[in-house]
Order: C-alpha cells, then sequence, then structure tokens
C-alpha cells in the first residue's frame, strides 16, 4: 500500500480484513464521541451499526504508524468522484499531521482516476477546518452534516 512521512514518523496504509471490524468500530466511536456529543446524537449502537452495514474490508485500510494502528480510511471510486467515506484517527494521535499524509495519498488516488474527492462531515466536528485547510469547499448542507468537494487534480 501507500506510505507518506510526516514530519517524524512514517505513515503506511494497510489492508483491512474482516476480523478488523470490532477493532474499527472501537475506534471510529472513540473518534466521534466529542463531535456526536456536542450535537447531542451520542449513541455507540448506532454508530457500531452503521458502520458495519457498509464496512467492505476491500476498501479500508490501516493508517499505521511505527507500527501501531492509529486509524482508518476508506475510499469508494463513484461514477463521477471518489468518496471519502470514513478518515478516523485515534484521538490520542491527531494533531500530529498524520490525517494530512494520509489525505495525499486520498489525493494521489483520486488524481490517478481523474475524480474529484467529496466527503461528509458532522457540522459541529473539528473535521470541518481540516477538510476546509486541505482544499475542500462546502458543496451541501445536511440536518447533521457539512458535504465538501476537491476538485479533481488540484
Amino acid at each position: 500500500m501507500s506510505t507518506s512521512m510526516t514530519s517524524s514518523q512514517q505513515v503506511h496504509l494497510a489492508l483491512a480484513s474482516a476480523d478488523d471490524a470490532e477493532a474499527l468500530v472501537a475506534l471510529r466511536i472513540a473518534a466521534m464521541r466529542e463531535s456526536l456529543e456536542r450535537i447531542g446524537r451520542f449513541d455507540p449502537q448506532r454508530a457500531r451499526e452503521r458502520f458495519l452495514s457498509s464496512f467492505d474490508p476491500a476498501r479500508t485500510r490501516h493508517i499505521v504508524v511505527d507500527g501501531h494502528r492509529v486509524g482508518f480510511v476508506v475510499t469508494t471510486p463513484q461514477a463521477e468522484w471518489l468518496s471519502l467515506d470514513h478518515l478516523y484517527i485515534d484521538p490520542a494521535s491527531q494533531g500530529r499531521g498524520l490525517g494530512a499524509a494520509v489525505l495525499a495519498d486520498v489525493f494521489e488516488e483520486a488524481k490517478r482516476l481523474g475524480l474529484p474527492v467529496r466527503v461528509g462531515a458532522l457540522k459541529q466536528s473539528d473535521s470541518n477546518r481540516f477538510y476546509q485547510r486541505h482544499g475542500f469547499e462546502l458543496v451541501e448542507e445536511g440536518e447533521f452534516d457539512r458535504y465538501y468537494a476537491r476538485p479533481a487534480g488540484r
């Protein structure tokens, strides 16, 4: 899989397997908890069910730093865009440039496919600022989410 560098760490993306589902659910819940609590929608069982209902190991890659799994990313090519379905980093590992390193790989995938990237974020999530800093533009708002696009080849 791909490898990127942060200032002092090597970030490696490794394919997930079906056996990883529960560990990924736990990581997703930990990463989303604060944002979901802000909007009064924290429900671990609902978060678990939503993730497992669409979990596809073939599209899921672990984010590995120095041999430790610290997050995961899921992308899905669509007819008109590359969907960034999930990008979660363990809260203890956030703020170290790992998300930016993973986005670089996502952008490279989108470039190879000649597609823009689309992503959604909870309205009260810090991820909104993160995506905007990395070239995503707001294209739509729902009741709880904001949806962003980053043009192809940018």
